[in-house]
């Protein structure tokens, strides 16, 4: 992992600087397009449905990682300033970019981002299962159903992340050195049982849950006209956003990364932090009457016109 203070090894200046930029507009357009679907689901009684509380719930997940990203591009950004020692008096310094939270501050920006990801992926999974269990059951999602999916989606995001904190795992420093998350340069028997034991859990099987849902969904919508929301999309997000890291991480476990060049090493990190708002269009702007709560939400008068109606 990157040290501090220096620039990290494989990186120039402009380098880190342009990595620095792409996180900060991936940030910027996550945490605008799901905070302005958590503010309309707020303020549109239409939209508090059991099934859009896990809308709600991917919408407050996906703001936790574009948040992360923030602090991640922040870090890349803004130079840290030292103060040096000149005879008689203090003179600051120019450091470089780096993490500048110490490594207490890793543990924390680790936790917040690993726990975040997991619900953004396993919320992912449960609204599949509520969009089959809606539209190709006799009955619809009821609000304890919905209540209990998302309080085991955060409850068993956070026991996940919780456990690199107790030792089982670790949180440090990316190859850039300006965010923390799990540490794969760690070859070890602890990485590799957790590795394979988290992954099963928070990625495999989601990613099996969303598939056979929009699948079933298919085969039984497919038949009487055209599914009513997108059955593709959600999957390949799963698969194409998180894939990448799920193979940098697998490949970590069996072989030496360091063989892998840090540049390389950052794309999986680039990829998954578009997730946010790829999230957003599909499940929020591409959703016909959260579309229409959005509109209601940014266009007074019409909410106006509705009200009299």
């Amino acid at each position: 992992m990157a040290e501090s203070g220096t620039l990290p090894t494989g990186f120039g200046e402009l380098e880190v600087l342009a990595v620095g930029t792409v996180l900060l507009v991936e940030a910027l357009s996550g945490l605008s397009l799901n905070s302005l679907t958590i503010f309309c689901f707020c303020k549109n009684p239409e939209l508090r449905t059991p099934s859009h509380l896990l809308v709600l719930s991917l919408a407050l997940s996906d703001s936790g990682i574009s948040l992360n990203a923030l602090m991640a591009a922040t870090s890349s950004l803004l130079r840290g300033r030292k103060k040096g020692r000149g005879e008689g008096s203090l003179v600051p310094r120019v450091s470089h970019r780096r993490w500048p939270y110490g490594s207490e501050g890793c543990q924390v920006h680790g936790f917040q981002g690993f726990a975040t990801v997991l619900a953004s992926i396993c919320s992912s999974a449960a609204i599949a299962w509520g969009r089959y269990h809606h539209y190709c059951t006799r009955s619809r999602l009821d609000w304890n159903t919905a209540v209990s999916l998302v309080f085991f989606v955060w409850l068993s995001s956070a026991f996940w992340a919780t456990l690199p904190l107790l030792g089982w795992g670790h949180y440090d420093r990316e190859p850039l050195g300006t965010c923390c998350t799990l540490d794969y340069s760690r070859r070890d028997r602890n990485f590799t049982s957790f590795l394979f034991t988290m992954a099963f859990f928070n990625f495999l099987l989601p990613l099996f849950i969303t598939v056979i849902s929009y699948r079933l969904m298919e085969q039984k919508l497919g038949k009487t006209g055209r599914p009513p929301v997108n059955t593709v999309l959600p999957a390949r997000t799963l698969l194409l956003g998180w894939g990448p890291y799920a193979l940098l991480y697998l490949y970590a476990a069996v072989a030496d990364v360091t063989s892998i060049s840090p540049k390389l090493q950052m794309v999986p990190a680039l990829i998954a932090k578009a997730v946010p708002t790829v999230n957003a269009i599909n499940y929020a702007l591409g959703s016909e009457m959260v579309h229409r709560g959005i509109w209601q939400c940014l266009s007074p008068q019409k909410r106006e016109r509705d009200r009299e109606q």
